[in-house]
């Protein structure tokens, strides 16, 4: 059974845990950076991303997660969990892992009024649409060489990306009833 930490700091933690334990995986809330010991896979979950940023710092979870990552360990990040995972954030004043080679723009669709829900083609989920939520979501405005784009809104912008073993979405797979994102990252963690 695969272990997935769900980073419990602040945000949408209690819904990943509960779709992760539905596909068969030990989830875990992660409070404390010796919580991390074991885990086969991590998610950085929607937020306040500036919140979970100095949270991460005042408990200690920067160096133990770098060098995590460095050392190949799966992280999935949704909406804040992928501004901190971006190498680049356009007007962030705060904490990043830099783990993945994504520019992204904080809260660029809007303010909370502007939240919406569309469908998607994301081609390694296969069909149907996945249904996306975004909740003040940040975009993806520039990727590296090495990112594989996922998914992308019907005007090209690009809302779902993986680069080796960090994959990360724009919206919220975790308010939805299609766990064929997680199971996606379930298959990345093998």
């Amino acid at each position: 059974m695969k272990r997935i930490g769900v980073l419990a700091l602040q945000g949408a933690h209690i819904e990943h845990i509960a779709i992760l334990r539905r596909l068969g995986a030990e989830a875990i809330a992660v409070r404390l950076p010796q919580e991390l010991e074991g885990v086969d896979g991590l998610v950085i979950p929607g937020g306040e991303s500036t919140t979970i940023g100095r949270l991460m710092q005042l408990y200690g979870f920067n160096v133990s997660l770098q060098r995590l990552i460095g050392d190949g360990l799966p992280v999935l990040g949704t909406c804040a969990g992928m501004i901190l995972l971006a190498k680049q954030v356009i007007g962030l004043n705060g904490y990043s892992l830099a783990a993945i080679d994504i520019q992204v723009r904080r809260n660029a669709f809007g303010r909370q009024v502007d939240s919406f829900e569309t469908d998607v083609q994301i081609p390694v989920l296969g069909d149907p649409l996945y249904r996306a939520i975004f909740i003040r979501a940040p975009s993806i405005e520039g990727v590296g060489r090495g990112v594989e784009v996922l998914a992308s809104l019907p005007d090209g912008k690009p809302v779902a990306a993986r680069e080796g073993n960090i994959v990360v979405a724009a919206f919220h797979p975790e308010l939805t009833e299609d766990s064929r994102f997680h199971s996606y990252f379930l298959g990345v963690v093998d």
